[in-house]
C-alpha cells in the first residue's frame, strides 16, 4: 500500500509516534496522549478515535500487531509496534510538516467568509466578545508552567498561545470597529458594484439581502407577558 505523504490527520502522528516510542496496547496510548497534553494537537473526543486511527495505520502497513497479552480479571489487549517503513514514514511525515505549510481547513474562517447579513453589528460583537473569552481561559491553560519539562517538549503549547494571543488581538480589534462603526454589512448599492470582484450574485440575491439588512436593522419588540387574573 502507498504510504500518504502527510498523515491523515494528526492524530495518525501521534498514535504512530508513541507506537515508534516502543510497543504498547491503546488504551496505553490514550492514556499518554492525555498525561502528555497531546489531545491539544489531536483529536480524541470520541473514546473510539485511538482504536480506529491504529486500524487505518495497521493497513497502511505502518503499524503491526506484536502479540496480544491477558491479565487476571482483565480483558484481552493487543501490543502494537511500528513496523520499518512506519518508522520511516513518521521521520517524513514530521519532516513534511514542520518545512512545508499544509493547506488547513478550520471552521471559524469559513464561518467568517458566510457572515449571515441578519446578524447585526452588536450580534456580531457579542458573538466575537464571547470567543474571546473562551480562547482566554485555553491561553491560560496553555500558558500554565510544567516545571522540570525541558523546553523541546512544550514547542507545541508554546505554538499554540502565540496564535491564540495572535487572535484574540485580532478580535479585539474587529470588535472595535464593529462598535465604532467602522466595520459593516455593505448596503445593496455596495454588493452589486462590488459584486463582479467577489464572484457575481444574482439580482434575487441581492434583494433578498437587503431586506435582511432591513429586518435586522429594525427594533425587536419585547413579548408583554399576560397576567394571570385573580
Amino acid at each position: 500500500m502507498t504510504r500518504p505523504s502527510r498523515p491523515r490527520s494528526p492524530l495518525w502522528l501521534v498514535v504512530l509516534s508513541l507506537a515508534c516510542e516502543e510497543p504498547m496496547h491503546p488504551y496505553r496510548m490514550q492514556t499518554l496522549i492525555k498525561e502528555r497534553g497531546k489531545d491539544q494537537v489531536a483529536n480524541v473526543a470520541q473514546r473510539n478515535s485511538v482504536y480506529q486511527t491504529i486500524d487505518a495505520l495497521k493497513r497502511a502497513g505502518l503499524i503491526r500487531a506484536r502479540k496480544t497479552e491477558r491479565e487476571e480479571r482483565r480483558p484481552e489487549r493487543t501490543i502494537y509496534e511500528a513496523t520499518d517503513e512506519g518508522r520511516r514514514t513518521l521521520r517524513q511525515w514530521i519532516i513534511t510538516a514542520l518545512s512545508t505549510p499544509a493547506r488547513e481547513f478550520p471552521e471559524f474562517p469559513a464561518a467568517l467568509s458566510v457572515l449571515d447579513p441578519s446578524l447585526t453589528p452588536d450580534e456580531l460583537s457579542r458573538l466575537l466578545e464571547t470567543r474571546v473569552n473562551a480562547l482566554g481561559l485555553r491561553r491560560a491553560e496553555l500558558e500554565k508552567p510544567v516545571p522540570g519539562l525541558p523546553r523541546i517538549f512544550l514547542l507545541e503549547s508554546e505554538y499554540l498561545a502565540v496564535l491564540n494571543r495572535a487572535e484574540i488581538a485580532w478580535l479585539d480589534g474587529v470588535v472595535e470597529d464593529l462598535r465604532a462603526g467602522r466595520l459593516a454589512h455593505p448596503s445593496s448599492k455596495e454588493l452589486r458594484r462590488s459584486a463582479t470582484a467577489m464572484g457575481r450574485p444574482s439580482d434575487e440575491v441581492v434583494d433578498r439581502f437587503e431586506r435582511e439588512q432591513r429586518s435586522a436593522r429594525r427594533p425587536k419588540k419585547r413579548r408583554l407577558s399576560k397576567r394571570k387574573r385573580p
